[in-house]
């Protein structure tokens, strides 16, 4: 009998495992430390950025907003802050650099 092997070396959902398992599957894994944690949540971020690039329908962008938006609660959780100081470090970016309503495009610059 021949096995397929699966490398994926990422963060994954809590239910995943089950999943797999219900699958057929017999995944494994590891349980991160905090750092590795941190860092591997960073990087399911730019993951999910990236396709969120690629989908082409509201509902796949939803999907990947609430992805996105579930990782950035994650890390404002492992740094110990709560939204409302996100909400205040926002409106201090915003007043110093503006935010993204105008639809502004930079195409380039001369000197």
């Amino acid at each position: 009998m021949r096995y397929t092997i699966k490398r994926y070396n990422k963060l994954i959902r809590d239910r995943i495992l089950e999943i797999i398992k219900e699958a057929g599957e017999k995944p494994y894994f590891r349980i991160l430390n905090k750092k590795e944690y941190f860092e591997e949540v960073k990087k399911k971020v730019v993951e999910e950025a990236k396709e969120l690039t690629k989908v082409k329908n509201k509902k796949g962008v939803i999907n990947e907003v609430v992805d996105i938006q579930e990782l950035l609660d994650v890390l404002i959780s492992e740094l110990g802050l709560t939204k409302s100081q996100i909400k205040k470090q926002q409106k201090i970016k915003n007043k110093k650099r503006g935010g993204f309503k105008k639809k502004l495009f930079l195409i380039k610059t001369t000197k």
